[in-house]
């Protein structure tokens, strides 16, 4: 047998070992990246935009919305995200014809043609190199059995004949090989081509990228702003800056809606505040209420349940109506012993609120004065309900413990809370029109001061109630008679030895009329001036001379 001549320089054979791997690359890339193409490969952009599950959620969103109308935020997002996933289906499908033009089909070629080309005619030179062989050694044995000498050539019609096939063969491995080595040497200029697919598949691929976030940062702003116009949001645990701007409103609507249903059926309740609502009442009438919507016929009949649903949104609320920052300033206000300057630091401390919380805590106190006019029949006193609301108006950042927030804090912040119910209209004078929005029938508190006039706040339409999380206040509804309890025994005698200085709480235990508790609250005859910006602190103003239910510092247990 032959040996096999090798006729490939060793740089060519190691051009043929590469040939391989890069051949085996190649496929499998070819073979992922087809995998990852969406639409179907070989069909034209309308064909394959058919079969795109991008193309086929944006129609879900476009039908949804056309069944839910835009007369509703549901309707409206469908709507607008349905048109972004159509537009993202188009560029999509720019995309992966652009990959499958640029990148897939080259590869393809590259794998599937070019190399297996290389390599057939590989095959037909090692054929061609084999034929050549076996020529020669016929040759050879012609001149062996010849007898002649080494140096002579056999002559003859057969000798020539195998010399020239010999040399035939020869000719055309030569013609072949030069035609191989030819393909080789091209194929390791081009790799910097083939390389090249791949900086075409990045480059692609981010164009489509960029493409895709201009186009959904243009789409955010819309679907932001339909968020944004949409009032009927969820009001309890959100802050109250952000419930007035997206409202219109002056006052929350939580607030006015109890408070105006209250006026209406709830003043001669006895216990109101105190009394605990029927838990299932309570969760509906926040549900309606973060809806914007309230049957008041429904309600007339449960006024615990409005009184429940305040209570709630006050202490649900992420910053207390009176505000954190302004906390240390109202604790140092009670602790002041004379009444004329603690009612003074009060005041002080009422005006630096801000705008929205100072309207809302104007409209709550006033409400609450209101309330304890009625306190013959509702037996809630000014003392009352400073104990059950007090700590739904003001609690500290840093939020205690409850054996804590029973004693030190909450007797402090019900010395708070009741000289402003005792004189709401010399704190903030001035009528007050509690159904601010026309939507109810409820009444006008009219005091001796100068006239006050609401601006009023739109119309409010149904809207979808959306989820929220309600952050738990100190002291629950449940707890409110226990508060009673606590401070008509001891709670006085416990943060007087803690070396507390607060007000007197001698109403726990006093016993007294309702005329002489009326003659207690009446309110002074003037306020104090504003305060001027930036300058000394206001001189002490007309003020009520002391109660004998008030002292300086506490009477001794």
């Amino acid at each position: 047998r032959a040996e096999k001549t090798e006729v490939l320089s060793e740089d060519l054979l190691q051009v043929e070992k590469r040939l391989e791997l890069v051949k085996q690359v190649s496929h499998s890339t070819h073979k992922k990246l087809t995998a990852c193409l969406q639409g179907q490969q070989g069909l034209d952009a309308d064909k394959r935009s058919k079969k795109l599950p991008l193309t086929t959620l944006a129609q879900c969103l476009m039908e949804g919305s056309a069944v839910l109308g835009d007369d509703s935020l549901l309707g409206k997002m469908l709507r607008l995200c349905g048109e972004a996933e159509d537009k993202l289906a188009q560029e999509l499908i720019h995309f992966e014809l652009q990959v499958e033009r640029d990148v897939i089909e080259p590869l393809f070629v590259l794998a599937e043609v070019e190399i297996p080309n290389i390599q057939k005619q590989r095959k037909h030179l090692a054929k061609l190199v084999l034929d050549m062989d076996s020529s020669r050694t016929r040759w050879q044995q012609a001149v062996k059995s010849s007898g002649l000498a080494g140096n002579l050539q056999p002559s003859g019609a057969k000798a020539d004949a195998l010399r020239e096939e010999m040399e035939e063969a020869a000719n055309r491995v030569e013609i072949c090989r030069d035609q191989l080595s030819a393909d080789m040497y091209n194929f390791v200029a081009k790799e910097v081509d083939y390389a090249n697919y791949f900086q075409t598949l990045i480059e692609v691929q981010a164009e489509y990228h960029r493409k895709s976030l201009a186009l959904l940062q243009n789409f955010l702003p819309q679907i932001k702003a339909q968020q944004e116009a949409w009032v009927e949001k969820p009001s309890f645990g959100k802050p109250l800056e952000e419930h007035l701007a997206v409202s219109g409103r002056e006052i929350a609507f939580p607030v006015e809606a109890c408070v105006t249903m209250l006026l209406e059926c709830g003043m001669q309740e006895e216990g109101l505040f105190r009394v605990a609502p029927s838990a299932s009442k309570l969760k509906k009438l926040k549900a309606a209420l973060d809806c914007c919507v309230v049957d008041v016929q429904e309600y007339s009949a449960d006024p615990h349940a409005i009184a429940g649903a305040l209570k709630s949104y006050l202490r649900e609320l992420p910053e207390p109506l009176m505000t954190f920052e302004l906390y240390e300033e109202w604790i140092q206000a009670s602790n002041i012993p004379e009444q004329e300057k603690r009612l003074q630091a009060l005041w002080n401390a009422c005006e630096k609120l801000p705008k929205a919380n100072y309207n809302n805590i104007r409209y709550v106190i006033k409400f609450l004065a209101k309330l304890t006019e009625y306190q013959e029949m509702n037996k809630m006193t000014p003392s009352n309900v400073a104990i059950v609301l007090g700590p739904n108006l003001l609690w500290p950042q840093a939020e205690g413990n409850m054996t804590e927030m029973m004693t030190t804090l909450s007797l402090q912040i019900v010395g708070i809370i009741e000289p402003l119910i005792q004189h709401a209209d010399w704190f903030f004078p001035g009528d007050i029109e509690f159904n601010v929005t026309g939507n109810y029938g409820s009444p006008l508190h009219v005091n001796h001061n100068a006239n006050y006039s609401s601006m009023p706040s739109p119309d409010m339409e149904h809207g979808e109630r959306r989820q929220h999380e309600q952050a738990r206040r100190p002291l629950s509804v449940a707890t409110d008679n226990m508060m009673l309890e606590f401070y008509k025994k001891d709670g006085l005698r416990k943060i007087q030895s803690m070396g507390v200085r607060v007000m007197d709480t001698s109403w726990v235990a006093r016993r007294g009329t309702s005329a002489g508790r009326k003659a207690t609250s009446a309110p002074p005859a003037a306020q104090p001036p504003a305060p001027p910006a930036e300058l000394p602190p206001t001189p002490p103003s007309p003020l009520p001379e002391q109660s004998p239910e008030i002292s300086a510092t506490p009477s001794p247990p």
